[in-house]
């Protein structure tokens, strides 16, 4: 019992963390006569800069050239991560893209007992009140791209040959989401509404379906991160049900993915039954 014990860890930590996958999935949220238009949702990188592998693999994500890249936060676990995510997201950076943080953007992570999760979410238990990674940096590395800093603000953006409108809010993990900043009507005339967060908070997701978003994208659950085969994940850390852990599914009006991400905290470098992944989303016309 002992040897399937360290061989599950063994292949949790080296094997399954290492094996990254790209998820695609088809959403029909356009009007008809539009093409279809590719959106590459990232999330949760929690890089450090030895990640020499994660690195490798984001970096060939740029050969999909997709439409529009979407980074839901999480990105950096280490105050030196910065220089190591830039060369990761370089051949993605010359691509329409937006951008959220997550908590672990700003706090750097600490040893902690995983199986609290089992009883409770890490929501707003940080004792650190001043941050301590280079969130600034990490941003502005981003927007100096051409990025679009979506925390607690909308836009308007052109992707390919939608004009597309987003909200999109901070993270509600350590409450610095403001809705009330992006709240109201989405503008009708765009051909898509996109609302974009790092934690799937049901609270926060209504507010966006009400107001007309056609499509949510969050990360933040890392798809549970340590499943059971054939029942799924054991928790969300979130207010958001198992069964939407990661992946595609409703809300709502909306459509709504969450990425299951491509990291875990360098102090629970393991995954089981739940890969490291990132996701193409085709948008296609409405049936």
């Amino acid at each position: 019992m002992l040897g399937l014990g360290l061989a599950g860890l063994g292949y949790a930590s080296v094997v399954e963390r290492n094996w990254f996958r790209l998820r695609r999935f088809d959403v029909p949220v356009l009007e008809r006569g539009h093409r279809p238009v590719r959106i590459l949702h990232l999330s949760d990188l929690h890089l450090t800069p030895g990640r020499s592998m994660l690195i490798k693999w984001v970096r060939s994500l740029g050969a999909l050239e997709p439409d529009l890249v979407v980074n839901t936060g999480d990105s950096i676990a280490h105050p030196e991560a910065v220089p190591a995510l830039l060369h990761a997201l370089e051949p993605l950076l010359s691509r329409p893209g937006l951008f959220v943080y997550g908590s672990n953007d700003l706090y750097a992570p600490r040893p902690k007992n995983p199986a609290r999760y089992l009883w409770r979410t890490s929501r707003n238990e940080r004792r650190q009140h001043i941050p301590n990674l280079p969130w600034e940096e990490l941003g502005a590395g981003m927007a100096s791209e051409g990025w679009l800093d979506m925390n607690n603000t909308t836009a308007r953006i052109k992707v390919a040959d939608l004009d597309v409108a987003v909200a999109g809010i901070h993270d509600s993990h350590i409450s610095r989401d403001r809705y009330d900043l992006v709240a109201g009507p989405a503008p009708a005339d765009a051909d898509l509404r996109l609302g974009v967060m790092h934690s799937p908070e049901p609270h926060n997701m209504t507010r966006f379906a009400d107001d007309g978003y056609q499509l949510l994208l969050a990360g933040h659950t890392h798809g549970g991160q340590l499943c059971i085969p054939f029942y799924g994940a054991l928790v969300t850390n979130c207010g958001i049900d198992r069964a939407r852990v990661k992946g595609l599914s409703r809300h709502d009006s909306a459509w709504l993915h969450v990425s299951a991400g491509l990291g875990t905290s360098p102090y629970a470098p393991a995954r089981f039954a739940c890969f490291p992944e990132a996701t193409l989303l085709t948008l296609v016309p409405r049936r």
